[in-house]
């Protein structure tokens, strides 16, 4: 005879475990209805199963079963990350690539532009110097004809005594030969009466010596 009992009374009577209820349900092993939501399990009182087949086969199994499942949803789980993972590293790689290229175009172009710019300076700078630098040169001799044009026309007291003490006149000497030179007029002696000061020329003194 059979009886509508709930699934918890279903293993209390058939000596297994609410687990193994549901599986022998889901295996089409035991009828079932469903009332209010709730699984109602349809038992005949000569239907019983011992505990020690149960534990050993039918239970352990489905634990197995599952078991297996979680570790093979695992496995896949942790293949696709690694894949994924693969793909970004490979990404990465590749757009790294791509930016160190791009920087490296980037910095040869402004060296090139600079190298340019460099060599239009040069250029220039070359094209003014070769304008004004006779100019320079030209005026830089004006101003240092003058200077030896004195030096050379005319020489110091101071080294004309000396000119004289090295060949053996006197101080005495010296004074006479310029005055005797002032008298008769010799140009390379120029007195200046008002001043009283005295221009000698850088002239030839053999004649005196």
């Amino acid at each position: 005879m059979e009886r509508l009992v709930t699934t918890a009374q279903a293993a209390e009577i058939l000596g297994i475990s609410l687990q193994g209820v549901h599986y022998r349900i889901k295996k089409n092993q035991l009828k079932s209805i469903k009332k209010s939501g709730k699984t109602y399990v349809y038992i005949n009182d000569t239907q019983k199963i011992s505990p020690t087949a149960t534990n050993s086969e039918e239970e352990p199994k489905v634990e197995m079963i599952t078991f297996k499942e979680t570790i093979k949803e695992v496995v896949k789980a942790k293949d696709e990350q690694i894949l994924l993972l693969k793909k970004s590293i490979k990404w990465m790689r590749k757009q790294h690539g791509a930016e160190i290229l791009r920087l490296e175009n980037n910095q040869k172009r402004i060296i090139g532009v600079f190298n340019r710019e460099i060599e239009l300076l040069q250029s220039a700078f070359n094209e003014m110097r070769s304008i004004y630098k006779p100019q320079l040169i030209s005026q830089q001799e004006n101003k240092e004809k003058p200077q030896e044009k004195t030096k050379e026309k005319f020489i110091s007291i101071v080294d004309f005594t000396l000119y004289l003490k090295r060949h053996n006149k006197s101080e005495r000497e010296i004074k006479l030969i310029i005055m005797k030179a002032i008298e008769r007029k010799d140009s390379r002696f120029i007195f200046n009466k008002k001043d009283r000061k005295l221009l000698i020329l850088n002239e030839d003194f053999s004649d005196l010596i």
